[in-house]
């Protein structure tokens, strides 16, 4: 299996170190590592087209065969030169991660993450997005094996070429892990979202923060956003088509004046 690693925390992160580390145990895997040269967190699905790529050859001293480049350019930028140009082959797999922090509900349309993971579905290969639900001191150790056993149960079934599985795994140690829940995207919210602070020369500044909103008011259990406040591992079947279905459908039945 040919595996492409990135991420948004940038090519040198603790987390896709580890886990590249932790696949490499598998003989059968086959990696390679195509991530921006600095962090680029939330940055979304953007793309470079005002300014030149480049792609550095990297080496990785914990393991001197391992193959991957540094990108001057956002997550989907990686992915997406990892597929058409840097890499002698197709990969079978797309797992962007670990991330530093939560990639949950409606935030993974801001996420650098899953947008990377997003950008392989769309050139046809399926992918997965990693998160761990910690920023202070994260385990990633115990993520990149849950990852590697993920593998190899899923090693007899196709992921569909359309479709991210996004998981997010609570910061908590294996035996406070409460289990595996499938979900849906839930809702992220923040109160204050913004912060209006006065720099040295007097002027006015805005710093994007704020407050969560608890999930418990309203949420619903099946989402992403309560399975892991209940400390379960949350993985979220995502797509990329935004269509409203049923409002297209009623759309249909006006009659339009031209």
């Amino acid at each position: 299996m040919i595996v492409l690693l990135t991420n948004d925390d940038g090519i040198y992160a603790e987390g896709i170190q580890i886990l590249s580390d932790t696949l490499l145990q598998d003989e059968t895997v086959n990696i390679y590592i195509v991530a921006p040269d600095h962090e680029r967190s939330a940055t979304g699905h953007a793309i470079t087209m005002h300014r030149p790529l480049r792609a550095e050859e990297v080496k990785f001293y914990h393991n001197v065969a391992l193959k991957g480049w540094s990108v001057n350019g956002t997550p989907s930028d990686c992915v997406k030169l990892a597929i058409e140009y840097l890499l002698p082959h197709k990969p079978d797999l797309v797992i962007s991660g670990i991330n530093r922090g939560a990639n949950l509900g409606t935030d993974v349309l801001y996420s650098g993450t899953v947008s990377a993971a997003i950008e392989a579905t769309i050139l046809g290969v399926p992918a997965m997005a990693v998160s761990v639900i910690e920023h202070a001191d994260p385990d990633f150790r115990f993520a990149a094996n849950f990852v590697l056993r993920f593998l190899r149960t899923i090693d007899n079934y196709n992921l569909p070429n359309n479709t991210l599985l996004n998981i997010n795994i609570p910061g908590k140690t294996r035996k406070d892990i409460a289990g595996v829940a499938v979900t849906r995207l839930g809702l992220r919210q923040y109160r204050n979202a913004f912060q209006k602070r006065i720099d040295p020369r007097g002027r006015d500044y805005y710093w994007l923060a704020g407050e969560l909103v608890d999930p418990a008011e309203g949420e619903k259990e099946d989402t992403d956003v309560v399975a892991v406040k209940n400390s379960y591992i949350s993985i979220t079947p995502v797509h990329f088509d935004l269509t409203n279905y049923h409002l297209m459908n009623d759309l249909k039945k006006i009659k339009w004046q031209i």
